[in-house]
């Protein structure tokens, strides 16, 4: 499946990879770097810091692909002393060769590239520690199959689109993923649909529309109620 994943140019400069496999990129055409910086380091993270004690945080990715939303925001951590817990789901994970091909050392310091790459092939079987600020663990499995003890503060779901993969969208992988997020918990996406408002509201958080990054006019952002 590797060999068949090409690097492609964004619109911003910024390179993401195509699989053909699916049909789709892993980042939006109009910007990978625009994107992951808009829809999960500002929307996601820096807004439900914004709402806490700022000293700790974890975050749960759904689609750790390139790992490009883990960069910037192990990069901003690391750069405001917040200690980050990091797990992303990864079904299908990409060689470390693949990794190096996508040129997002220019969007995180050398040191936090050097250590993400070192830990790459360690955090697909347990957790590993990058820097005193940062633990990833990368869980190799679909996203149904996926179980953790953690509750996290924030979700990344960067799931392939809905038309592409469905099954990654409906009632049940939602459910599943939102059981995972603390209360007063922050879940992210850059996709916003009827149905998915709807399964959301359902499951009791807070749904909100935010502007979109570039491209897309609006992305979706919702809360969890604290009990």
């Amino acid at each position: 499946m590797n060999q068949e994943l090409q690097i492609v140019t964004t619109a911003d400069g910024s390179k993401t990879i195509y699989n053909p496999a699916v049909g789709e990129n892993y980042h939006s055409k109009h910007g990978a770097l625009q994107e992951s910086q808009h829809v999960f380091l500002n929307s996601g993270l820096r807004y439900c810091l914004a709402g806490g004690d700022g000293k700790e945080v974890s975050i749960l990715e759904v689609g750790f692909g390139t790992g490009l939303n883990f960069l910037l925001s192990a990069d901003f951590c690391f750069a405001q002393q917040i200690q980050l817990n990091y797990t992303g789901i990864e079904a299908y994970p990409l060689t470390q060769e693949m990794l190096e091909q996508t040129g997002y050392n220019a969007y995180c310091s050398p040191q936090l590239w050097q250590q993400f790459t070192a830990a790459y092939t360690n955090a697909l079987k347990a957790e590993a520690q990058l820097n005193e600020y940062c633990n990833l663990r990368i869980a190799h499995t679909k996203l149904l199959e996926f179980t953790s003890a953690r509750q996290f503060d924030v979700i990344y779901f960067d799931a392939f689109a809905a038309i592409h993969q469905p099954e990654m969208w409906d009632e049940t992988a939602i459910a599943h993923t939102l059981q995972f997020l603390k209360p007063g918990g922050v879940f992210v996406t850059y996709a916003i649909t009827g149905n998915l408002k709807r399964s959301i509201k359902a499951l009791g958080l807070k749904v909100e529309k935010a502007p979109g990054a570039p491209g897309k006019r609006e992305m979706l952002r919702a809360v969890k109620e604290k009990i």
